[in-house]
């Protein structure tokens, strides 16, 4: 029983790991994206085009106008 405690007790350090994990790994190509001026102008658009699709469709769905 005391086994179960122990693994207990490490879950919560494992589970940060991994979160943390995934966000650099899934976010290092974007770093390095914005290394360069161009990758980053591009990164600015694509984000504010994502926003205002988001928006709009929010807008729709919702019917407020």
């Amino acid at each position: 029983m005391s086994n179960f405690w122990v693994n207990l007790y490490k879950f919560p350090r494992f589970l940060i790991g991994v979160f943390l994990g995934f966000f650099l790994t899934t976010f290092q190509p974007v770093f390095q994206l914005l290394k360069k001026k161009k990758g980053g102008v591009i990164f600015i658009i694509l984000i504010l085009i994502i926003i205002g699709t988001v928006y709009k469709i929010i807008n729709k769905m919702t019917g407020i106008e």
